[in-house]
């Protein structure tokens, strides 16, 4: 497998390998069960629906959504219900993936990080967002948007093996990681850049392996040659990020949101770090960015089979 650049060759690669089973917390909404829909067309998963049964009945016969036999849908009258329900199935290996429907953020981490029936595996817990931005060659991943409000060094160096392995399962052998702030140059003065001139020299000393690191960037000459051969900077990650590492919560979560709503980038998105995939997209989210999220899902589930 090369290194996979587009949704459409996500989508491609899922439905080369064998469906999974993906668990939704709080199925009853169109979004949510417009993406099962597409999901089911493509042929790379299948569906257990926690939520409040009637309202997925109902929005599923207005969509056109049929389950099969090996299907489930588990009524759920409440959202914490429905969460701590999908979860324990991927805990249980009844499913695979666990998906976020219409529930808040909290609720749904609260089932995932639950000490006793949860699914933490000892890391730190990452959320990417995977963009296709019109423009560009390849797939550009943002991390941390919307977990770690203010990752510690040694988060961020968990934030960035959490993303290494989700790359190499995308088929980039060497992902380049820039670590971002608002200027190229470190500053004693902004914690960003020293973090960031830290990443980089753990990553030269084989401390973090798997990519080239480097840093700080400014988000121009992170992802522009042009920007970055004008401001003189000499490094194989400048202008030619994979990954974005973002100082924080605020700058990543404002940077997700101007990929979207700004450059209209196609988005897909995962919490890393756990014993099995995650899907967690904004409720705000298309339906389409959940297709893309499940499909991103279902490659990072066989990666993770195949180093069982």
């Amino acid at each position: 497998m090369g290194k996979l650049a587009t949704f459409q060759e996500v989508l491609s690669q899922a439905e080369a390998l064998p469906p999974v089973t993906v668990a939704v917390a709080a199925a009853d909404d169109q979004e949510v069960l417009e993406a099962v829909l597409d999901a089911k067309k493509h042929g790379i998963a299948q569906f257990e629906l926690y939520g409040k049964k009637a309202e997925i009945e109902r929005i599923s016969a207005e969509i056109g959504l049929s389950l099969t036999a090996t299907e489930v849908i588990i009524d759920t009258p409440t959202v914490q219900e429905a969460c701590s329900g999908a979860v324990l199935a991927v805990r249980e290996g009844k499913a695979d993936v666990v998906m976020k429907g219409m529930v808040q953020t909290a609720d749904f981490l609260r089932a995932i990080l639950h000490k006793e029936k949860g699914l933490r595996s000892g890391k730190v817990l990452s959320h990417v967002a995977t963009f296709e931005v019109p423009g560009y060659d390849r797939l550009i991943h943002v991390t941390d948007p919307a977990l770690n409000v203010v990752p510690t060094l040694p988060e961020k160096a968990q934030i960035v093996e959490n993303i290494v392995e989700l790359c190499h399962a995308l088929g980039c052998e060497e992902p380049n990681i820039a670590v971002l702030g608002a200027v190229e140059v470190v500053n004693p003065n902004m914690q960003a850049t020293l973090d960031a001139a830290a990443l980089a020299q753990m990553n030269r000393r084989k401390q973090l392996k798997g990519a080239v690191i480097d840093g700080p960037f400014a988000l121009d000459n992170a992802v522009s040659v042009e920007a970055a051969v004008h401001k003189g900077i000499d490094s194989p990650v400048a202008g030619r990020a994979d990954v974005l590492l973002v100082p924080d919560i605020e700058a990543g979560n404002i940077l997700y949101k101007s990929m979207v709503y700004f450059a209209k980038a196609k988005i897909g998105a995962l919490v890393l770090g756990a014993k099995a995939p995650v899907v967690l997209t904004s409720r705000a989210d298309s339906a389409e960015a959940k297709l893309y999220s499940i499909a991103l899902a279902v490659v990072q589930a066989a990666n993770l089979n195949r180093r069982k």
